[in-house]
């Protein structure tokens, strides 16, 4: 009988290793403070179909694999069977090798199912009807799910008019996950195309109360709906961001420019980017009012094959890397909330990794001795949430600032099977610095304070940082 894949050492190649992950590190909570799972889905609590259902609806990761596999639209966002597009999912595992997903597949096969046989066309069968059969079973829920992986607390992403019912449902709930929103404001500053952007202000007047004719008004629209977001437990924001905006106005020009897109003008790009500046300045400063933690994921150009985005619309694979220069408009922008002392808690998220060192070294400039890691280097995002991306990140911070208050991994994803995705991260974790101690760069007599560092790291900086 072969060795199963998945071994609990499995990317700890050193003792030190070994010791550090399974004695400080495996059994932590998971405190999931970014991530985009549904809360209707979490209230609602309702069995998952199929393991196609669970496990490939709404992947872009997996979707991007199997077109890049010769694989038809049909067996991923299309009409065929669950068995179907598992297969074809199937036939498209054993060409993933050094892919991320080949590893996070074989992990949530093992923690979630108990299966350690590898996947491949010749085993899909049997793992298809493994996998639905321990579906039927009661735990195997959304909820069953998460206190299977024992998380602690999860915070969604919520746009400022979800009426966050199914939060309040949650809340009420014996669910012992804490579930709680976020803040991302996005399109209140999207406004590149004037008529989606005045219907999603006419949907904000609706929910706010606040009949949104100027730029005042829309702020103290913003403002209400932040206020009720706070009431609800939201301490966290969330601003989602193509290139950095920062090009500063007067009060007397921001107010003409908004007043010319609620009126229906297209705006000029230096339009754009000072109404958009104007904006997430005033957010930034609610934020800081209301001692939230604020978040920039910045980066990525989306939608960029337009043939594909008309037949499937957004969030179905067609997102990448952008090449934007940023660094002076992030460092002028923080700044500018800085000398007002209006700087929250922040973290910082590039898509691109040639960006690591410079983001590393930002954040520096504005730790204020307020709060230990004040200022936080987000871990590797989206692209880069694998063995190497997430090495860089962590080689990066370890370089320009200080490793042992970052507040650690995260899953950034729709599925309820992404929390082993916390347990890859504690191992790559793990095994870096066991390597340090083994190879004498870290004194090995300072082994309890490294396994603190590790444990930290995994749970506890982000249960300080956070303060939930």
């Amino acid at each position: 009988m072969s060795k199963p894949f998945i071994t609990p050492d499995f990317l700890l190649y050193t003792e030190t290793a070994r010791k550090l992950y399974h004695e400080h590190s495996e059994n932590l909570p998971i405190i999931d403070y970014h991530c985009h799972l549904s809360p209707k889905e979490i209230a609602e609590n309702k069995p998952f179909e199929s393991i196609t259902d669970l496990w490939l609806s709404g992947d872009h990761y997996k979707w991007r694999a199997m077109r890049a596999n010769g694989i038809d639209e049909k067996y991923i966002t299309g009409d065929a069977s669950p068995w179907e597009k598992f297969q074809k999912w199937a036939e498209t595992v054993p060409r993933t090798f050094r892919n991320p997903l080949y590893h996070w597949t074989h992990l949530e096969l093992s923690t979630a199912f108990g299966i350690e046989t590898v996947l491949n066309p010749e085993s899909a069968c049997e793992i298809f009807e493994r996998c639905n059969e321990r579906l039927r079973q009661p735990d195997m829920t959304p909820i069953g799910l998460m206190r299977h992986y024992n998380v602690e607390l999860v915070c969604t992403t919520d746009d400022p008019v979800d009426d966050l019912r199914y939060h309040r449902q949650i809340e009420e709930s014996d669910i012992s996950t804490k579930v709680l929103p976020t803040w991302r404001p996005d399109k209140a500053a999207n406004i590149g195309d004037p008529v989606v952007y005045n219907s999603y202000l006419d949907r904000l007047s609706e929910v706010s109360g606040i009949d949104i004719v100027d730029y005042d008004s829309l702020i103290e629209a913003l403002q209400r709906r932040h206020d009720f977001f706070h009431a609800a437990g939201c301490r966290l924001a969330d601003h989602g961001l193509t290139a950095f905006p920062y090009c500063l106005a007067s009060e007397t020009e921001i107010k003409a420019i908004f007043n010319s897109v609620r009126s229906g003008i297209r705006l000029q790009p230096d339009q754009s980017e000072k109404l958009q500046t104007a904006i997430l300045l005033e957010l930034c400063r609610m934020n800081y009012r209301r001692g939230w933690v604020q978040q920039f994921h910045f980066g990525p150009m989306r939608n960029v094959n337009t043939r594909a985005f008309r037949v499937l619309g957004p969030d179905t694979g067609f997102d990448t890397i952008g090449d934007y220069r940023c660094a002076f408009a992030i460092a002028s922008f923080l700044n500018a909330l800085d000398q007002s002392e209006q700087l929250a808690k922040s973290i910082l998220y590039n898509l691109n990794p040639a960006d690591n060192v410079w983001v590393a070294a930002m954040i520096a400039n504005f730790q204020d001795g307020s709060f230990p890691g004040k200022m936080q280097f987000g871990s590797g995002w989206w692209f880069n949430d694998h063995i190497s991306g997430m090495q860089n990140q962590m080689n990066a911070l370890s370089n320009q600032g200080l490793l042992s208050r970052f507040i650690g991994m995260l899953t950034d994803s729709r599925s309820f099977l992404s929390y082993p995705r916390h347990a890859y991260f504690r191992r790559i974790l793990c095994d870096m610095i066991g390597h340090d101690i083994e190879r004498g760069l870290i004194p090995a007599q300072e082994f309890p304070r490294v396994a603190a560092m590790v444990s930290d790291i995994s749970y506890f900086n982000a249960k300080n940082y956070f303060k939930f």
